[in-house]
Formats: structure tokens, C-alpha cells, sequence
């Protein structure tokens, strides 16, 4: 792949004037190291999140609710292959309680995760999930996003009507022998066309990359660029943490500027977009420069002492008590930034699926303009983020 370089300053000044950074200038943003032009880029990532979104953040639960898998991608702690890895099945009842307990602390939305248990994938039953799904969504009355891996078209409708508005699918990379290497022995297009059919069918869609698992730049930037002409309203980008009994083990954990980055370049590109700022990676100290960089969602809150874990990070700041909206909340705040009402995120919520139904099927979502227009009312006030994204 070959694009001609382009300044950084240029780049960012046509972003926030309203246009949209081409592929080539996707590769340049990526390629930005510490310095001025990293301080520029986090700066106008910032300025474009402040646009579309005032100083609100949107707060994520998250419930891993079984770590069996049926799957043995190369760098994760749950591969079906690894007996060092902590396995748990959360009943219904468990569930609810701490989607409940989550709810009452202040989140906007549950994230309910698990790896493609056999259990369900075995059968093909999964009218547990969706037992599961209803629940959860009576309990709270919140958003509710599933993760359950690859499914059929008619599960994801019965999970849609079971009350679940997300539906989370990672490719983790776009380029297809980078996806063989981490995803092993699973389809490329299965997963692409899993998000589509939850376009589709009305639920918004999630997906993600992972960086520092052995990509080069030029597949990160494919992947950035592949990952805006999708139908999706939320981008994650996440930085590998080796774990133990994987392949990928011995890696040597990647520079977090890394990710710093790509999330900023991902505002630029997306500036309608969520993009969370993990705590699995780094816990709560790795919060402030994710926002810093334009992300405004906050993701991974796990509560302590229930004996749940995380994905990348399976214990970081769990039973601490530093994963939680309590928490999450004060550290915002000492940005100048502030925690969305329940009202503000339904509200977008209702938005986006309203943007998605407009979408012909099969197309990109529509991505708007960096600059101000009348209909880019910010969801909240107007305050400007403070923090820094330097680590």
C-alpha cells in the first residue's frame, strides 16, 4: 500500500473544517509518535469529540458472564486451549443482580459478554441468551449491548427483541492474514457479515481492532479506514496484553502512544462515532489519556468482589473498587469533563437507530462533517475536556 505523506497540520486543519481524512492521510495520523504533531493530533481529536458530544461521557457496565469458547484465536487468556485460563458460568440470577447493582450506580448501558460457550454454540440453542437478554432489560431498563460472538440473523432478531439495541462483533484487524494469524481457524467474511445482518435487522453495531499483536501500519490503517465504511456507530481500538497459555504469550507488550493515536485518528476519520476508553488495558489509570484523545465512552466497568473478570486485563483494578462508576466519575470530572444523564444517552441512542434506519442496507453509516452544523447539536454543555493524552 503506498499514499503520499501528507503534514500532520494539514491533515487535522481539513478535519476540522469538515473533511474527511482520506486513506492515505488515515496512514499518516497513525504514523505519529510523541512531539508536537501527537500534542496537535490529541488536541483537535478533542476539539471534534467536544463538537459532536458537549462534555458528556457515556458510562459502560460490563458482565462477562461465562469464559468458556469455543474458539482458539492466539491472544486471548480464553481460548478453548488454554488450561490457565479462569473459567466461570454466571446464572441468570447472578446476572441480573449485578446488572442491577450497575444500573443503580450509574450506568448508561449493560454490556453482556462471554465467549461462543459451547453451550450454546453446541446445541444451537439459544434461548437462555435470550431468556437472558429479557431479564437483564426488565430488571434495568437500560440499553442493552450482547457480545456472544458469531450468531445466525434469526438469533440476533431474537436478541433484538428480547430488548438488546447493540449487537458487538470484533474483527480485531481488516487485513485478512493478519485476521488468519489472530482468529484461528474462524471465517474473515462471518464475522463481517454478522455485523451486517445486525445492521440489517435495526440494532446498532460495534466492532474493534486490536494494535501490537504483530500488525504493521499499513493493515492498522486498513483496518481504520475499512472500519468507517462499515455500518457501525461505536469504534474500539485496544492494545494487546500477552497472556498467559496463548500463543502470543512471549510478545513483547506494545508502547501505549499506540493506541493513544489510533483512537485520536479515529475521531477524525468517525467524528460521529462512540469510541470507548478501556479500563482493560491499563485500569483507571489509563482513563484519562483515552479521553484525552477523543474517545467518550467508558468502558469494562466491572464491579469488585463478585467474582467477574476482565477480558485483556482479567483482574486490574476489579476488587479494588477502581472499575466502577463512582470512580469513573470523579476522575472525569477532574478533567472538566462529566458523566451523561440516563436521558442524554437514550436520547442518542434513539438518534443513531433512527440515522441507521435512513441507511440503505448494506451501507456505510453515514459519517458527518467535523465542523459544527445544526445538526450536530452537542449532547451536552460546552465545556472543553482539560487532560492530556501524553503517557
Amino acid at each position: 500500500m503506498s499514499f503520499a505523506t501528507r503534514a500532520v497540520g494539514d491533515i487535522v486543519e481539513e478535519a476540522l473544517a469538515g473533511r474527511a481524512p482520506s486513506a492515505g492521510d488515515i496512514r499518516s495520523l497513525l504514523a505519529v509518535e510523541r512531539g508536537a504533531d501527537a500534542e496537535l493530533l490529541f488536541a483537535s481529536a478533542a476539539e471534534l469529540r467536544r463538537r459532536r458530544f458537549g462534555d458528556a461521557v457515556f458510562l459502560y457496565g460490563f458482565i462477562y458472564f461465562s469464559t468458556y469458547c469455543r474458539n482458539d484465536c492466539a491472544f486471548c487468556l480464553y481460548r478453548r486451549g488454554n488450561p490457565q485460563s479462569p473459567r466461570y458460568r454466571k446464572s441468570l440470577d447472578e446476572v441480573v443482580q449485578v446488572a442491577t447493582g450497575l444500573a443503580e450506580s450509574g450506568v448508561h448501558l449493560i454490556d453482556l459478554t462471554m465467549g461462543e460457550d459451547p453451550l450454546y454454540f453446541a446445541s444451537g440453542e439459544f434461548d437462555a441468551l435470550v431468556a437472558l437478554v429479557q431479564a437483564v432489560k426488565r430488571a434495568t431498563g437500560l440499553p442493552v449491548m450482547v457480545s456472544p460472538g458469531v450468531v445466525s440473523a434469526e438469533v440476533l432478531a431474537a436478541l433484538r427483541d428480547a430488548g438488546a439495541e447493540w449487537y458487538a462483533c470484533y474483527q480485531e484487524t481488516h487485513a485478512p492474514g493478519r485476521y488468519a494469524a489472530l482468529r484461528t481457524g474462524q471465517g474473515f467474511s462471518e464475522r463481517a457479515a454478522a455485523r451486517s445482518a445486525a445492521a440489517r435487522l435495526g440494532m446498532l453495531v460495534e466492532d474493534g481492532m486490536l494494535l501490537g499483536a504483530g500488525e504493521t501500519l499499513d493493515e492498522r490503517a486498513l483496518t481504520v479506514a475499512a472500519m468507517r465504511d462499515e455500518p457501525v456507530r461505536q469504534v474500539r481500538a485496544m492494545t494487546f496484553v500477552p497472556q498467559r497459555g496463548t500463543p502470543l504469550s512471549q510478545l513483547r507488550p506494545a508502547d501505549r502512544i499506540g493506541e493513544l493515536v489510533t483512537i485520536a485518528t479515529m475521531r477524525l476519520a468517525m467524528p460521529d462515532r462512540l469510541i470507548p476508553a478501556s479500563l482493560d488495558v491499563d485500569g483507571i489509570a489509563g482513563l484519562e489519556p483515552r479521553i484525552a484523545a477523543g474517545a467518550n465512552v467508558v468502558t469494562s466497568i466491572v464491579p469488585p468482589s463478585l467474582g467477574l473478570a476482565g477480558v485483556s486485563q482479567s483482574e486490574l483494578d476489579i476488587d479494588e473498587g477502581l472499575r466502577t462508576a463512582p470512580e469513573v466519575t470523579a476522575r472525569l470530572a477532574a478533567t472538566g469533563l462529566r458523566v451523561a444523564t440516563a436521558g442524554e444517552y437514550a436520547a442518542w441512542v434513539a438518534a443513531a437507530r433512527e440515522r441507521s434506519a435512513a441507511t440503505p442496507a448494506g451501507s456505510a453509516a453515514p459519517v458527518d462533517g467535523g465542523a459544527p452544523t445544526d445538526t450536530a447539536t452537542p449532547v451536552g454543555g460546552s465545556s472543553v475536556a482539560g487532560g492530556s493524552a501524553s503517557v
